[in-house]
């Protein structure tokens, strides 16, 4: 069982093109409050990021935003945080969200969305860290991706062990509750294999 007291959320700075993207980030934040974990995510007002920050702190939960120096008017900081952090980097924001959370979700969002999954998905598979991570696959928004790492794992250049380190749920509270129940797999045979 892990200790989940904060959730990563790696989201879109865009609302997206339905509805149902931004009622999915919502239903989230009622998930996160109502067990007691605080927000960390990239610290914008807009889009996705906005609107699961907007419903954690509606909800009275905590919001944690980290932000880099050179994005914090591109990506309009949100200004009624709990916690804002200026990073120097994207580096360095990456680096603080990672140290602040306890597990990773992402939502549906662009190219920095999923380098950011894929990124500590990576960490997680090299034993860097050994928290959950997870897909909230909204209307079917991940369907390709989660079929193309399927085909991955099917032509061995990615582990059937490290496939199933990224936990797939459409339902906000069933990711959440599985995340917490989350058991990383044994990594020493990768690593003394020297396999990534």
């Amino acid at each position: 069982m892990n200790k989940l007291t904060s959730l990563c959320v790696y989201c879109g700075s865009s609302s997206g093109r339905i509805d149902a993207y931004a009622a999915a980030a919502r239903a989230l934040a009622q998930a996160m409050v109502e067990r007691g974990i605080r927000l960390v995510y990239g610290g914008a007002s807009v889009g996705i990021m906005g609107a699961v920050a907007d419903e954690v702190l509606r909800l009275g939960g905590e919001a944690v935003g980290v932000i880099p120096e050179s994005l914090m008017r591109k990506e309009l900081a949100h200004a009624g945080l709990t916690e804002l952090h200026v990073t120097p980097s994207m580096h360095a924001r990456k680096t603080l969200m990672a140290e602040l959370a306890d597990g990773f979700v992402a939502l549906p969002g662009g190219i920095g969305t999923m380098e950011e999954i894929f990124e500590i998905w990576t960490w997680g598979q090299l034993g860097f860290h050994r928290k959950p991570c997870g897909l909230l696959n909204v209307a079917g928004y991940y369907d390709s991706l989660i079929a193309f790492l399927d085909h991955a794992a099917g032509e061995q250049f990615v582990r059937p062990d490290q496939r199933r380190m990224l936990v797939v749920e459409s339902v906000p509270a069933n990711l959440i509750d599985r995340l917490t129940t989350y058991t990383p797999p044994e990594l020493s045979r990768w690593m003394r294999l020297g396999e990534t």
